[in-house]
């Protein structure tokens, strides 16, 4: 959902197919990542994830079980990414410009350079297949409250530090900014223009800073 600039740079060079004796798992399930970014999960074969790693399927297979559990990976991955840059955008910055920062950094990831926008990878490909499958439900509401959770953990330091009024509630307005980063993973997939989603990325932000809305939780 939201990723530092470095996390979201180019594809890593392609490797030789098979094995190499320097395998590197980290940066294989970067790039298995992207492959089902581009994709989405139904539409990424295993050869697919070939070509993307430059390993056989008995390599694949091997370090990282089926397709199924290939991409349970991925968007843990993505998840713990997304949730380090929340953290570091969040952390040591006025509320406001914490915020923003998220924000943008999303703004960042969905719009790569020289690609279509490809939104959020668990709005984009897991919230199709969440319907008819538990693992991939799980993961994304645990991936999803994670995000909230972050904002809420700020916004009641924010409250603590005085930034916010006493009896804000903070569990709402997570939600809240939640809602709005979600938003924006969305209409980024589906072609809204970046200008107009950092706009709404403005006005959400204002939303979530309204005096508006006491009674803490």
């Amino acid at each position: 959902m939201v990723q530092k600039p470095e996390d979201a740079g180019p594809t890593p060079a392609r490797r030789p197919r098979g094995r190499p004796r320097s395998f590197d798992a980290a940066a294989t399930l970067a790039q298995a990542t992207l492959a089902f970014w581009r994709q989405g999960y139904a539409a990424t074969s295993m050869d697919d994830l070939g070509a993307a790693t430059g390993l056989n399927r008995p390599s694949l297979y091997g370090a990282f079980g089926d397709k199924h559990a290939l991409y349970l990976q991925a968007l843990r991955l993505y998840t713990e990414q997304s949730n380090a840059a929340m953290a570091a955008a969040l952390q040591g910055r006025p509320l406001r410009e914490g915020l923003l920062r998220v924000y943008d950094l999303a703004l960042q990831l969905y719009y790569p350079p020289d690609e279509a926008a490809r939104g959020c990878l668990l709005i984009g490909t897991a919230a199709t297949e969440a319907p008819r499958d538990e693992a991939i439900r799980r993961q994304l509401g645990d991936s999803l409250r994670s995000f909230t959770a972050a904002f809420e953990t700020r916004l009641k330091q924010a409250v603590d530090a005085g930034e916010l009024p006493a009896g804000t509630d903070v569990a709402t307005r997570a939600e809240l900014a939640s809602a709005v980063l979600h938003s924006m993973a969305l209409r980024a997939r589906a072609g809204d223009a970046r200008e107009a989603l950092a706009a709404l990325a403005r006005a959400g932000v204002e939303m979530v800073l309204s005096p508006l809305g006491t009674g803490a939780r």
